[in-house]
């Protein structure tokens, strides 16, 4: 598992997370029966047929209103980028196995019914997901008197690039920002949806999630932004607050900013000084371009009146 898929497996692995999942982005009517005071994760251990331990799927299990019974919310781990075109085999292998696990256990003992699953799969690639979303499109028509034979399991997909900003913008949903940060092409957007989350996640409840955003911001998204031209700082701290991050960003743009407008004046000063005295020598160039940009703004004043370099840079 990279990195990428680390980051949101622990994002994930905390309730808000999968409370703002299900009520931002399921719009079906079984949500609105859940108690979502009752989310708890479920540890599991099981082996796959290639001998390959599945320890850290997200699985959530919550009640019903008013009820003891159980629904379970199988996560695939990692947010698919590209498209697998047999999910629907993966996802009904993982609840099968789930299921096996549960009765193993003794979570569900003999002779009680196994609880619904709802299998999830997070998308974030840039091409149109084109999957089948039930196993049984992935078998081949039966003939007369075999169609009970052929398997039925639906997953619930959840593609981020389905969702423009305008509709993520306005929800005070932690799983849209999450959304709106991976989609973020300026800094701006980036110190915007931070400073969001700082407001809706400054509860003590919720400080662990607030942990979790800044770890996965600091190690995980900073970086990759770097990657598509958006300019980041340097060199990238890890850090375990979003206050944090925000102060760290505010001040490297205070900085970007101040150095952008000295290098233009430095630029329009130069251009100036070669247009009224010709050539001027590299020792002058030096001296404006190494300036502060209050100097360098006060000799752009000076060369008004100049009759020489001298008196461009005099006091």
């Amino acid at each position: 598992m990279n990195a990428h898929d680390l980051g949101y497996a622990k994002l994930f692995s905390h309730a808000r997370m999968i409370q703002d999942l299900l009520v931002g982005f399921v719009h079906e009517d079984w949500v609105a029966g859940l108690d979502f005071s009752t989310l708890e994760k479920v540890n599991t251990v099981y082996v796959t047929d290639d001998f390959r331990k599945r320890v850290d799927d997200l699985v959530w299990k919550i009640r019903w209103q008013g009820t003891d019974r159980w629904l379970f919310i199988y996560a695939i781990l990692e947010p698919q980028s590209t498209v697998d075109d047999i999910m629907a085999v993966r996802n009904t292998l993982y609840a099968m196995l789930l299921y096996q696990d549960l009765r193993q256990s003794g979570k569900i003992p003999k002779g009680q019914k196994f609880p619904p699953i709802v299998p999830i799969v997070l998308y974030n690639g840039s091409s149109r997901w084109t999957a089948s979303m039930d196993v049984s499109d992935l078998v081949e028509e039966s003939p007369p008197g075999l169609e009970a034979y052929r398997p039925h399991m639906r997953y619930l997909l959840v593609d981020e690039h389905r969702y423009l900003e305008s509709e993520l913008k306005p929800m005070q949903n932690v799983v849209a920002a999450l959304f709106r940060l991976e989609k973020s092409r300026r800094m701006e957007d980036v110190r915007q949806v931070i400073r969001e989350l700082g407001i809706w996640l400054n509860v003590p409840e919720q400080q662990e999630l607030r942990r979790a955003f800044a770890n996965w911001l600091s190690r995980i998204l900073l970086p990759r932004l770097s990657k598509k031209n958006i300019t980041v700082p340097e060199s990238i701290p890890e850090m375990n607050d979003l206050e944090e991050v925000r102060t760290m960003l505010a001040e490297t743009a205070e900085r970007w900013t101040r150095e952008w407008r000295q290098e233009e004046a430095a630029t329009v000063l130069l251009r100036q000084m070669r247009r009224k005295f010709g050539q001027v020598p590299d020792r002058a160039t030096e001296k404006v371009k190494a300036a502060e940009l209050e100097l360098v703004e006060a000799w752009c004043e000076n060369i008004l009146f100049a009759h020489s370099l001298d008196d461009v840079f005099a006091s």
